[in-house]
């Protein structure tokens, strides 16, 4: 499960730090293509060229959760033979998954996390290219053992490290990707490319997506930023930023929902604080809030 807030959701009530606006304009931007006359977003059953090495095909499985559906990203360097696919997508997408397949060259099958919206294809593409599949759990894997943090994979023409970065859901990685001086990240739902991610409360948390927020800043250097959701951007630092400085805001407004309550981390009940700290969203947007929430209960629980 994809879990990804729209941008309406998260907007701030104050003006925020220059950095913290540069950031918010960031995550609306929707990303010119860096190539003449190539297809915006979301631009469904076209390879969508987003940097020199890499090109998006968007699956038409738009939701609340998933945005305008999961980009499973082509990562080639410029006339190489070879290519590596990251994240095939949901299940029941057969014409996405014949999409992938058809790419020519295929090495690799690399995921980013666990949920369905991006492992749900694995079987299907495996039967089709029979490539080794690898994700940072076993279960997702075929022919490959497992990833590792800061491994480096050398396929395609291109670098490709794997960067641990926890807190979305337990198993979660992005990729930095180089090709000579263009680099980018690839960072699955840690950030996307329009509003916030949600928090998965099974085995996701606030104080390990701190961590990966920083690490992403660190080594996010003159990256593009390559989402599994929503649009890409130029430059992922800025709103690695404002991802950061809006998850403390919102520990600033639970920290003050849970004063006026008169109510311990310990005792609240997290539709409750849902209730104050999100009264201005639209109701259907509840649910997933609840999820974030209950990991920023636990997170303050431990301070």
């Amino acid at each position: 499960m994809s879990a990804g807030l729209r941008a309406g959701m998260e907007q701030r009530t104050e003006p925020g730090t220059e950095e913290e606006d540069a950031g918010r304009r960031s995550v609306r931007k929707m990303t010119e293509d860096v190539r003449d006359g190539a297809p915006a977003h979301p631009a469904y059953g076209v390879l969508r060229p987003v940097t020199p090495f890499a090109s998006v095909l968007l699956c038409n499985n738009p939701g609340m959760m998933e945005l305008d559906g999961t980009n499973t990203y082509v990562l080639r360097a410029p006339g190489h033979p070879e290519c590596v696919i990251v994240d095939p997508g949901p299940p029941r997408h057969g014409k996405h998954v014949k999409r992938i397949a058809e790419q020519p060259g295929i090495v690799l099958t690399l995921i980013t996390h666990r949920h369905h919206d991006h492992v749900g294809a694995i079987p299907k593409l495996y039967k089709r290219t029979k490539v080794p599949t690898r994700a940072r759990l076993d279960e997702h894997c075929r022919d490959a053992p497992p990833l590792r943090d800061r491994e480096v994979i050398e396929a395609a023409g291109l670098k490709i490290t794997v960067l641990f970065t926890p807190g979305h859901s337990g198993d979660s990685v992005s990729f930095l990707v180089e090709h000579g001086d263009d680099r980018a990240m690839l960072t699955g739902d840690t950030i996307l490319g329009s509003g916030t991610t949600v928090l998965d409360p099974t085995d996701g948390g606030l104080r390990d997506y701190m961590n990966s927020l920083n690490r992403l800043i660190v080594e996010g250097e003159q990256c593009h930023l390559l989402p599994a959701h929503g649009p890409d951007h130029p430059a992922l630092i800025p709103v690695a930023r404002f991802y950061k400085a809006h998850r403390e805001e919102r520990i600033d407004q639970i920290v003050a929902a849970l004063d006026a309550m008169g109510k311990s981390p310990h005792e609240a009940k997290p539709m409750k604080v849902v209730k104050r700290v999100y009264a201005d969203v639209d109701k259907k947007l509840w649910p997933a809030a609840k999820m974030s929430v209950k990991t920023q209960l636990e997170y303050l629980r431990d301070v």
